[in-house]
């Protein structure tokens, strides 16, 4: 399995999926919901709409997949990431079950790269540093895909995990 770790847009990236940190409605919201749900257009909004006529919301913690409509990438899987509120442990699981839940998707769907932004950091407030240590270790224990990017939007995040990541065979873009 290839690491990457790039400091950019993850709308711009090709690969096989993204994930898009969702809100249960999945009928996008702001952060990299929203920017996800611009960029890829309508067949995003109406593979959502009808996920959500036969399912209700997504729960935190669970993922749904749907076309990538303009993007590069072919599809978007959704997951809801935990809000942070007081914490908790159950908060540190539900944010694993983001990032292995969507391996899992993406595994089965025969997709081999994944692109994930940091999950639950921006207005949910889930601490950074234990964010991004999640989500390395859920990732490294979860080897099933060929490549896998982390996409940092800043330079906070980026910054954590290419310490987290230290000298593991990791390319930075």
């Amino acid at each position: 399995m290839k690491i990457k770790l790039i400091k950019g847009d993850i709308t711009k990236l090709e690969v096989d999926v993204i994930v898009n940190a969702a809100n249960s409605s999945l009928l996008g919201g702001g952060g990299v919901d929203g920017a996800i749900h611009r960029a890829g257009g309508h067949d995003i909004l109406e593979d959502c709409m009808k996920i959500r006529a036969s399912h209700e919301v997504c729960k935190t913690g669970e993922t749904v997949i749907t076309r990538g409509g303009n993007l590069l990438a072919k599809h978007v899987i959704h997951t809801v990431g935990p809000v942070w509120n007081s914490g908790g442990n159950e908060k540190f699981d539900q944010l694993r079950n983001c990032y292995v839940n969507s391996l899992k998707l993406a595994n089965d769907y025969g997709l081999n790269s994944v692109a994930f932004p940091n999950i639950s950091t921006g207005i949910y407030r889930f601490p950074k540093r234990e964010a991004a240590m999640v989500a390395i270790q859920a990732v490294l224990d979860n080897q099933i895909l060929d490549e896998i990017t982390f996409c940092c939007f800043d330079d906070e995040n980026y910054q954590l995990y290419e310490k987290l990541l230290g000298t593991k065979n990791i390319a930075h873009g």
